[in-house]
């Protein structure tokens, strides 16, 4: 089972089933910042819809095609990071995350956010990571930038967002570029 102590306050563990109220509350809480960004909000509208989401992750990782985690701020659950998927030909994960609104501004995804990434390249293996973020979406994209990630591109109208396509801005690390910071 994956689980990772970051620092002193934040840790990242698989979640298991008996997350699934803290994990529907945290996203009804936020649901309205989350919304902007992320499509599956609406689809999340009950304990059992945060449930399943925890059933398939869990499969995903024992499939070792993905890799969710819990983002754990002093003991409490405060979002969701992990590897959306992997390219076990090509050694790339690709990184996706979210943040519910009342611990947003600590410092805690970029702080994750690192800790993954040292995880990807020290324990995975990988060549590559990458993130994608929605181009208007400022705050994900400050944790590649902040983290040295290259801008690498932009991806038009790469996803549907509830009545709108937004556009994506790739973000790339490469493991000896991750040695040399």
């Amino acid at each position: 089972m994956f689980y990772q102590e970051v620092d002193e306050e934040i840790t990242l563990k698989l979640l298991v089933l008996t997350d699934s109220q803290a994990l529907f509350q945290l996203t009804d809480q936020s649901r309205e910042s989350l919304r902007e960004w992320l499509g599956w909000v609406d689809n999340t509208k009950t304990v059992d819809d945060s449930r399943s989401f925890i059933e398939h992750t869990l499969q995903v990782y024992d499939d070792k095609k993905g890799l969710h985690a819990g983002i754990m701020y002093q003991h409490e659950l405060a979002g969701i990071i992990g590897f959306n998927s992997f390219d076990w030909t090509n050694k790339i994960g690709k990184i996706g995350y979210w943040l519910a609104t009342d611990f947003q501004g600590k410092g805690i995804m970029s702080r994750a956010v690192r800790s993954l990434i040292d995880y990807a390249f020290s324990e995975l293996s990988l060549n590559r990571v990458e993130i994608r973020a929605a181009y208007e979406n400022k705050k994900s994209r400050a944790i590649p930038e902040r983290l040295g990630f290259m801008e690498e591109g932009l991806i038009r109208q790469a996803e549907w967002l509830y009545d709108h396509y937004v556009d994506h801005v790739v973000y790339g690390m490469l493991a000896s570029e991750w040695e040399a910071q």
